[in-house]
């Protein structure tokens, strides 16, 4: 496999979900020139401590404990103390996908060269990765600043080999995966118990992944538009070029272009509406808000991924010590409520094409629920009927996900942290949205593909489909062949999802 180099290259969100995924490896730079700026970032604090200056977090306690002076004989054993009073989270394990994410975007992290982390501690990192020893990360426990202490506190914790890991498919301690894959714990110096967990690792591999998954689900919305006015016999001049030229939104302008390349060939109906309902015509609109949204999100989740986010920050050139907020979540914050905002409006898009194509009184001809049962059984078929309120309940469930967490700050930890994020809440709740939006797609992707079989029955002559249409189609029925008998659709729902959350062999345009 291709390797993801650390160290002195700007990295971009596919490469953190690539190396999720384990189609890339993890590699640290070679470039003598970095190493050596990881070096006097160590050299630059041990100095202060033979100094005698004080640094927050090595000679002091942790939080509202800055006040406390640590002794110097305790600064050794201060970074695990850490780790184990924060080994409290709660909620759901995180996926082996996230968990791979956040071991990437805290080595992203800690390559800056601020963090004053010696050069094993980024190889044991890249171990982990290597080996793929994943931490046991709850979801839940972290207000997004002094950013992911405690879900960051299990990737600490493994590196000195405390705590559990998921490794060969299989839960087991921390010092045996290690030990099974030529590894050792090692001893946190000072400052490195921090530089591990006061960041936005965890909220920025969240977002990560969600904002690939967001992609594919604007060029999704836009294939079952087309499909959707195909088989409702709708209008392509819905899509004409000259609307959006009016009004120049480049997002909506993609989406508009996708749906008309997909309209290839169609020729206008004579007998229907000259106007289509808004989940028609105004899909682009809808689409065009989650498309220009990912420019800015990429932009801002890129550069979180490539920042120096813990606290206090050593300069390896000048050797000062820096003591701000970069661990601070705002931006992953607002991105991932917008996010989830943007995506939820495609689920209701969706929910509101799929509504339109069961119904008999509004789809055009079709028959009721789309049953394609024909003869003495047909009375007792309902086709889509249920599909459609399970795309209702996951659509509404959705949208009640889009309350922004950002702005549900809570003061912690003795009011020292009295204006936090909720980061890692927000990215949380995108990932629900974007589940819950996928399952939408599932649905209506069944019954997109199945009304426009029933159009072309019902009128053997209309335009042909283009070729990519009919590929894409194709390969759906692959995994959920036309309904003639109602049958249950769970396991073809299911299929369906993770084929379209994977991409669903869309063109990559966004």
């Amino acid at each position: 496999m291709a390797a993801v180099v650390f160290g002195n290259a700007r990295l971009r969100i596919e490469d953190i979900v690539e190396i999720s995924r384990r189609t890339r490896v993890a590699r640290l730079s070679t470039d003598p020139a970095w190493q050596a700026r990881i070096r006097r970032g160590v050299e630059a604090l041990q100095a202060h401590l033979r100094a005698g200056y004080p640094v927050y977090g090595v000679t002091t306690g942790y939080g509202d404990a800055c006040v406390v002076d640590v002794p110097m004989a305790l600064v050794e054993a201060l970074p695990a103390q850490l780790t184990r009073y924060h080994g409290c989270g709660m909620g759901d394990w995180l996926d082996d996908e996230a968990v791979r994410a956040v071991l990437a975007c805290r080595l992203a992290s800690l390559v800056q060269g601020y963090s004053a982390v010696r050069p094993a501690l980024l190889a044991s990192l890249v171990h982990l990765l290597e080996h793929d020893i994943l931490p046991r990360i709850p979801s839940e426990g972290s207000v997004g600043a002094s950013g992911d202490l405690t879900p960051l506190s299990y990737v600490a914790a493994t590196l000195i080999g405390e705590r559990d890991v998921k490794y060969g498919g299989r839960i087991c301690s921390a010092t045996e995966a290690l030990a099974a894959t030529a590894g050792s714990p090692i001893v946190l110096a000072p400052k490195e118990g921090l530089a591990l967990m006061n960041g936005t690792a965890v909220m920025t591999a969240l977002a990560s992944l969600a904002f690939a998954r967001s992609r594919s689900l604007a060029r999704l919305a836009s294939r079952l538009t087309a499909l959707t006015t195909i088989a409702l016999d709708g209008r392509a001049a819905h899509f004409h070029p000259t609307l959006f030229e009016a009004k120049p939104h480049q997002g909506q302008s993609d989406a508009a272009r996708w749906i008309r390349e997909d309209l290839t060939g169609r020729t206008e109906p004579t007998e229907a509406r000259l106007q289509d309902r808004y989940s028609l015509r105004c899909a682009p609109h809808v689409v065009g808000v989650l498309v220009d949204a990912l420019s800015w999100i990429r932009r801002d989740v890129e550069n979180e991924i490539n920042s120096a986010n813990d606290n206090p920050l050593i300069d390896p050139d000048t050797a000062e010590v820096h003591h701000g907020g970069n661990f601070y979540g705002g931006h992953i914050a607002f991105a991932m409520d917008s996010l989830k905002a943007a995506v939820a409006n495609i689920a209701d898009l969706m929910d509101r094409q799929l509504a339109l194509l069961v119904d008999d009184k509004f789809n055009n001809g079709l028959p009721r629920n789309l049953s394609g049962a024909t003869g003495p059984r047909a009375p007792i078929n309902h086709g889509f009927k249920a599909v459609q309120i399970g795309a209702s309940a996951w659509a509404a469930e959705a949208l009640k996900h889009t309350m922004p967490a950002s702005v549900f700050s809570r003061s912690t930890e003795s009011h020292n942290q009295d204006k936090v994020s909720m980061g890692t809440i927000a990215a949380r709740d995108c990932l629900r949205v974007l589940m819950l939006t996928e399952q939408v797609a599932a649905a209506h992707t069944l019954a997109a593909a199945q009304a426009v079989r029933l159009r072309a029955r019902l009128s053997p002559g209309c335009a042909p489909l283009s070729d990519a249409v009919r590929e894409w189609l194709d390969a759906v029925a692959e995994r959920s062949p036309f309904v003639e008998e109602d049958r249950a659709l769970e396991h073809e729902l299911r299929a369906v999802r993770a084929w379209l959350a994977d991409g669903a062999d869309l063109p990559d345009e966004v």
